[in-house]
């Protein structure tokens, strides 16, 4: 087996095997993991659901034409450096090892409750304010990443129709052009902070740990310098959920202004300025946060038709 060893821009080095594991059965490639990683451990009393001490991610069929692998590891590395996310074992050939985090994953519920969410939004004011020195490029990654899925949905062509429960007709390409273009035109002008975002903050990527009372969060496959108000509206779009979604759902005004306020005191702290956050400061952040929603509407859009295309999950992307 080949071990390789990558340096990491002033973190720790990373550790990569040169290990496959098939998704459908993943126990012998993953023996093989442990085998390196935990020498000690017999194979005869592993458990591969129930290991508590780390986790083996499986990629997906063809991420790699829309993820970067290598920035996934950085941010991984990044934000345990800061408290904010598990430790990272290896990598191998199609996915990855790294440490279990206790606690329960948060579903609609608790999302909804004012002692679980305060902790969501002061968890992100604390990585929002990790600053850019540690991982170089501090450009916002939206707009590339929107022509990258855009170029590759042109490139991939129609999703294939059968893979739909429904008959939906995805809007034809030259409106999702023009909507857009019109985002971009008017979003570049609003005044919001690039900061490092998670991007991805739905409820199965945040893991609730009742005992200690704090949120960590998981699966940075998207973590990159954006918009702060694109992070914050991405994370108020999933309220609405995702098999079933209800707009309805979507937070009102009285809970995204107690959020957007412990965010605030959050954000600020970590700055090491003022934690005192004001009424005109919750507005203005409130009114960006709606803009940018918008957008994250797109990007996902544009993320299910590839996924309606080459993804082998068992998930009505299409609809």
């Amino acid at each position: 087996m080949e071990i390789k060893r990558y340096p990491n821009n002033g973190c720790c080095e990373r550790l990569h095997l040169d290990v496959c594991v098939d998704e459908r059965t993943p126990r012998d490639g993953i023996l093989k993991l442990l085998k390196e990683l935990r020498p000690e451990w017999k194979p005869e009393d592993i458990q591969i659901k129930a290991s508590p001490v780390l986790l083996v991610r499986v990629y997906g069929q063809m991420t790699e034409l829309f993820m970067d692998r290598d920035k996934e590891m950085e941010m991984f590395q990044v934000l345990h450096k800061h408290g904010c996310g598990p430790e990272l074992y290896c990598s191998f050939t199609n996915g990855i090892c790294y440490e279990f985090v206790r606690g329960v994953v948060l579903d609609d519920i608790l999302l909804r409750q004012p002692s679980v969410y305060r902790l969501i939004a002061r968890e992100m004011g604390k990585i929002h304010s990790i600053k850019s020195g540690e991982t170089g490029n501090s450009s916002p990654v939206l707009w590339s990443r929107l022509s990258q899925f855009l170029d590759l949905v042109q490139r991939s062509g129609a999703p294939e129709q059968q893979k739909s429960s429904t008959h939906v007709e995805a809007p034809c390409l030259k409106i999702i052009i023009k909507e857009m273009e019109e985002l971009k035109s008017h979003l570049t002008h609003i005044n919001s902070p690039v900061v490092l975002c998670h991007n991805d903050l739905l409820t199965k990527n945040v893991i609730y740990n009742q005992e200690e009372g704090t949120v960590k969060f998981i699966d940075y496959e998207y973590a990159d310098f954006n918009y702060q108000a694109y992070d914050i509206g991405n994370h108020f779009n999933e309220f609405a959920g995702i098999s079933n979604v209800d707009s309805s759902l979507y937070p009102s005004c009285e809970l995204q202004f107690d959020w957007l306020t412990a965010y605030l005191e959050s954000f600020k702290w970590f700055n090491g300025v003022d934690s005192t956050v004001t009424k005109k400061e919750v507005q203005e952040l409130y009114v960006q946060v709606c803009k940018f929603s918008l957008v994250a509407h797109l990007f996902w859009c544009l993320w299910a038709l590839l996924q309606a295309k080459h993804s082998t999950i068992d998930f009505d992307f299409q609809r």
